[in-house]
């Protein structure tokens, strides 16, 4: 097996390390877009970009991006959940299989 660089020993791959996701990156491409508020929650957005002192675009540039990360949590959870309930199982199985192991030594 030929090593990937000079500095890498032959035979020895490095593993991958999973990195904390980063803060999101500004966008370095800004769009303009309509969008269309009732008249009170127009207003309720106005009051409240003042009253974290942000303008209007970004107090609602910043509550779509906490919807967004919100929703993707939900996602991995539905599907972590989806995991566990799909190898419980599996869990279940093995623990019978195992149960007489913990009166062995008495």
């Amino acid at each position: 097996m030929i090593g990937k660089s000079k500095h890498e020993p032959l035979g020895k791959e490095k593993k991958k390390r999973r990195m904390p996701a980063a803060a999101p990156k500004p966008p370095s491409r800004v769009r303009k877009v309509v969008v269309d508020f009732p008249e009170s929650l127009l207003r309720n957005t106005e009051i409240a970009a003042s009253e974290e002192a942000t303008n209007r675009s970004s107090f609602i540039r910043r509550a779509v991006e906490e919807y967004l990360r919100v929703r993707q949590r939900k996602a991995i959870q539905a599907e972590l959940a989806a995991a566990c309930e799909a190898n419980s199982d599996l869990g279940r199985k093995i623990c019978e299989e195992f149960a007489f192991v913990d009166s062995e030594n008495l």
